[in-house]
């Protein structure tokens, strides 16, 4: 073969492998930005829920709100957080192995006044399992208002049931499990009426919320 086919050949092949490689690497590139994107939009996809910090006297106590599965329960608590009605209340009632109560009353064990009851949200497949917050109630099951509570055991007979409403579950403790620990052991006694106070107030200084 003669050395101008030769240097044409070998001129072809150079041209086609820089061609193949340029297409490689524009095909690599192409990929890396498609899957940057797609996660970038799985990000801005991903909604994470509200934040709530209980600050305490004797330390915080940060709960996931569920506005997914408790509407009106979730906005009922954020308005009366943002309201600053919960600032100086305390945890009133408190039952070891059962759950901590708080929300209504100040130090003085005087009843705050709150906004209308809200519809009882109990249905909504959350459990009253160990470290959950649910809405305090009387035996009229849309009577809730402004207190709460945190279960510290599995207390399922607190669940809807049979097409009886239980306790609603809205919201669960992702920090501070220690400073409920050390709430759920302090001494109680009566106290103007009321049953399983703390001698100590447990103050709850404020809710913020995070959304």
């Amino acid at each position: 073969m003669k050395l101008p086919n030769l240097l044409a050949i070998a001129l072809r092949q150079l041209i086609l492998t820089l061609i193949v490689d340029n297409i490689m690497k524009s095909f690599f590139s192409f990929l890396l930005i498609a899957s940057l994107s797609f996660s970038a939009i799985a990000q801005q996809g991903v909604v994470s829920n509200p934040k709530a910090t209980i600050k305490t006297n004797k330390g915080d106590i940060t709960l996931e709100l569920y506005p997914a599965q408790a509407p009106i329960t979730v906005a009922n608590f954020i308005k009366y957080a943002n309201s600053g009605f919960y600032d100086n209340t305390i945890f009133h009632r408190v039952i070891k192995r059962f759950m901590i109560q708080g929300g209504g009353f100040n130090k003085d064990m005087q009843r705050k006044t709150t906004f209308d009851p809200i519809v009882n949200e109990s249905g909504n497949g959350l459990r009253n399992n160990r470290w959950t917050v649910a809405m305090a109630r009387t035996n009229d099951p849309d009577s809730a208002t402004a207190q709460f509570f945190i279960n510290v055991n599995m207390n399922s007979s607190l669940d809807a049931m049979k097409g009886n409403l239980g306790y609603a579950v809205f919201a669960k403790v992702v920090d501070g499990q220690f400073v409920i620990k050390a709430i759920e052991k302090t001494e109680t006694h009566d106290k103007l009426g009321h049953s399983n106070v703390p001698v100590e107030p447990i103050i709850i200084e404020k809710v913020e919320i995070k959304q």
